[in-house]
């Protein structure tokens, strides 16, 4: 259990405080609730591109990470679909550096057309060499579009197209910046060796100036049911074909959304899944084939992908895949695969609860979902899905006509 109290400043902050005494370190952790699904569909990998401009300055300290290092910290972020999450790590007697960084730059950012075509530069570089330059790269590039027809879940973080960026000017960095970020669309969560009382003081220093933005987070209407099967096929420099096959779930947030991550973990969690055991080791079908969930925050993706054996046709492999579902669903599941997978997940959740960072990180990512009290409470709706929850998430998600199918050839 991660014991925390919750407050709000005056400007809409909420802010979750964990008292650790045990460790000498504190972290700070600030969760914005703005990712690719708030941007313009023209104008797309823009807050990836600010997870990059944050550190690029701010109104009244040039450089971050200098202050951040000479106090003995260390810092990163990451940007999603539906977040962008800045953390901080420090010796806890020098956290208020932290609050003095992250006040600064949640207040203004150094727009100067010198910080942006540096940030820009570097997101057109990560864009070639992890989405065009790589083997697979521009996989999710084609997959997302394929699944997702009207939600903006069909653009991937790092954008639609590279022209996005390229093209960013500063007139479009500011607006999105007083769009999204401030006071009353973040989560500050403080952890480890500093009073709830210090905290409260810090926070409303440092932050408590910082105007409202009376940010507007629009609904997002959600995606359509897909009532067909969508196929297409793309090629590119890669060694031997490759299956993505996705199919649509529910959110993150909901009930059912644990037997559907249950589900793949007895699909692909390990050697002994099913689909290895099916496809890799009795049948070398495929040389490696995994499931996964992509998590959202709205209805996210249940994504089957596999790497076909050099020889076999992909028209083959594929025709494994499907016939290996229909056979799981008449079968399905043993009460031992259950309970294996359930010590997996109780295991996990005890070992992301060993570190402040991870606790300000689970108490961040519950408080977005909802309601802080989920990153203890979550766990409970592991332990309670049944046989028939998970054959019941089975048998509404893969089907052919909920399903989106990429097929990867070699050149």
């Amino acid at each position: 259990m991660i014991s925390y109290e919750k407050f709000s400043l005056a400007n809409g902050l909420t802010i979750i405080h964990h008292f650790d005494g045990d460790t000498e370190l504190a972290v700070l952790n600030i969760l914005y609730k703005v990712g690719a699904r708030n941007e313009s569909p023209a104008k797309t990998g823009f807050a990836h591109l600010f997870e990059h401009l944050m550190f690029g300055g701010s109104a009244n300290i040039p450089e971050y990470d200098t202050p951040l290092q000479m106090a003995g910290g260390e810092n990163n972020a990451f940007t999603s679909n539906d977040i962008t999450n800045y953390y901080l790590t420090l010796p806890a007697g020098n956290i208020e550096t932290g609050f003095w960084l992250e006040s600064d730059r949640m207040l203004q950012l150094d727009f100067s057309e010198k910080s942006l075509g540096v940030q820009r530069k570097v997101v057109c570089e990560e864009f070639k060499q992890r989405y065009l330059n790589q083997p697979y790269g521009d996989a999710w590039l084609k997959l997302r579009p394929l699944a997702y027809k009207q939600h903006p879940y069909r653009w991937p973080t790092i954008g639609k197209e590279l022209s996005h960026i390229e093209n960013a000017t500063l007139a479009d960095v500011k607006d999105f910046f007083y769009k999204h970020y401030g006071p009353d669309n973040a989560i500050m969560v403080v952890a480890g060796n500093i009073s709830l009382e210090k905290t409260k003081g810090l926070a409303e220093k440092w932050f408590g100036n910082i105007p409202n933005r009376e940010i507007e987070n629009t609904p997002i209407p959600p995606e359509p049911s897909q009532t067909e099967a969508r196929n297409e096929t793309t090629s590119g420099p890669v060694p031997f074909p490759a299956i993505y096959k996705a199919y649509h779930i529910c959110k993150h947030a909901e009930d059912a959304y644990p037997a559907f991550d249950l589900l793949t973990d007895i699909l692909s969690g390990g050697k002994s899944s099913r689909l290895f055991n099916a496809l890799v080791k009795s049948e070398p079908i495929f040389s490696d084939i995994n499931a996964y969930l992509t998590g959202d925050d709205d209805a996210g993706l249940l994504v089957i992908e596999g790497y076909v054996t050099d020889g076999v046709p992909v028209e083959q492999a594929e025709a494994a895949v499907n016939s290996f579902l229909i056979s799981f669903l008449k079968k399905g599941i043993t009460e031992r695969e259950l309970q294996k997978v359930k010590n997996k997940a109780e295991s996990m959740y005890v070992f992301s609860n060993t570190g402040i960072l991870n606790k300000a990180m689970n108490l961040a990512f519950a408080e977005f979902a909802g309601d802080v009290e989920r990153a203890n409470t979550d766990i409970e709706k592991y332990r309670a899905v049944t046989l028939e929850n998970i054959m019941d998430a089975a048998s509404q998600c893969l089907v052919d006509n909920n399903c989106s199918t990429l097929t990867y050839l070699p050149q």
